[in-house]
């Protein structure tokens, strides 16, 4: 009795140990990956560089904070690249887009933006609002329809390095023909933060592109 309760207790701690091993087999895949893709990600971000870009037909700025009515200090980076590729005819127009950052707020980003590029000289008949985009994927996606509304064919995306990757992959997905991207490094924002978290919105959108490919607005 005592020896086949012995054998049935070596059986099952064998098993505990087997799934033990597998367990600590699939962390060490999962870790293995996640620090994969992460390096892939900051690759890719420290790499993405700016050919020379031939004139486009217009330059599509991606909305950050407004303070209050004021384009923030980041945002304000995005705008005067986007001053100095107009001022330089390397694009014609200029999409703002970003719909309301708070329930609260005066303006949306887009009219903020508008507002700031007017002040630095830009005419208005040259900037066009996208005021209802609330996330990258729809930044790129609305500011879309208003190329096809205008007539638009080329555009250069607007924003920081490292937010670039992602919506230059956006673009890629949505169809845009031939999308460049006009990225800049900043000088007022935390970058360990603002990589890492979008780090982890690009795994995101990889999920989501999947299911926006099999029919599902997520995005």
């Amino acid at each position: 009795m005592a020896l086949m309760k012995s054998n049935r207790q070596r059986k099952r701690g064998g098993r505990i140990l087997t799934f033990a091993k597998a367990v600590w087999k699939i962390t060490t895949i999962a870790l293995i990956a996640a620090f994969a893709w992460v390096a892939v990600v900051q690759w890719k971000m420290a790499t993405l560089d700016q050919p020379k870009l031939p004139p486009q037909d217009v330059g599509i700025v991606l909305g950050a904070a407004l303070w209050q009515t004021t384009p923030s200090p980041a945002l304000k980076e995005r705008l005067n690249r986007a001053v100095e590729l107009y001022r330089s005819g390397k694009i014609r127009n200029i999409i703002v887009s970003g719909g309301y950052d708070r329930k609260d707020s005066e303006l949306t980003e887009a009219e903020g933006m508008r507002n700031y590029l007017m002040e630095k000289g830009i005419p208005e008949k040259a900037i066009f609002l996208e005021n209802h985009a609330t996330s990258t994927y729809e930044n790129m996606k609305l500011s879309q329809a208003i190329m096809q509304q205008r007539h638009f064919v080329s555009a250069v995306i607007i924003t920081h390095r490292y937010h670039a990757v992602r919506a230059l992959d956006m673009a890629r997905f949505l169809g845009y023909q031939e999308p460049a991207v006009a990225p800049m490094d900043s000088e007022v924002l935390m970058m360990t933060w603002h990589k890492s978290r979008e780090t982890l919105a690009l795994a995101k959108w990889q999920w989501d592109k999947l299911g926006l490919a099999f029919g599902k607005e997520s995005a």
